[in-house]
């Protein structure tokens, strides 16, 4: 439904967890809709619970005055296990924990979070320039492998 493609530019993923969503019945019908926004969205731990916060799902069209506020927290579904592990590792300086994905799986909506650690811009640009490199060897073979076979591929 909603990818968070800026996450894994923007943060070493250290660990992954699957959540539960607790939501309103309009909030469900507008992500069935496939509108979802999770490029600000984190997680924050607050009472022994994990709260989602900042991920923007609007409010659904035919909806009345029972409609929802679109960056409402959102408490997320995890064993309590899961939850101390997540607390003890945000315990670290320079983690934090954001949304990856957000499906359904099995009818219930579903949230991938991820323990990360934010990446420095040189380490950005490096990523950046691995990438060129790995796409400019491709076209490199198969520019070769066109001009060994007269261009059939």
């Amino acid at each position: 439904m909603a990818q968070n493609k800026r996450a894994r530019y923007d943060y070493h993923i250290e660990d992954t967890w699957e959540a539960g969503l607790v939501l309103t019945g309009t909030e469900v019908k507008s992500l069935r809709a496939g509108r979802a926004s999770l490029v600000d969205g984190y997680a924050r731990v607050k009472d022994g619970e994990v709260w989602l916060e900042g991920v923007h799902i609007p409010e659904y069209l035919q909806g009345t005055w029972t409609n929802h506020a679109p960056r409402r927290p959102r408490k997320l579904l995890l064993h309590k296990r899961e939850i101390g592990r997540i607390i003890a590792k945000t315990k670290e300086p320079g983690l934090t924990i954001v949304p990856l994905s957000l499906y359904f799986k099995d009818g219930k909506a579903k949230v991938e979070i991820a323990l990360a650690r934010g990446k420095k811009t040189y380490d950005k640009r490096q990523a950046i320039a691995k990438r060129e490199a790995g796409r400019e060897m491709e076209r490199a073979r198969s520019a070769r492998m066109r001009a060994r076979t007269g261009g059939r591929v």
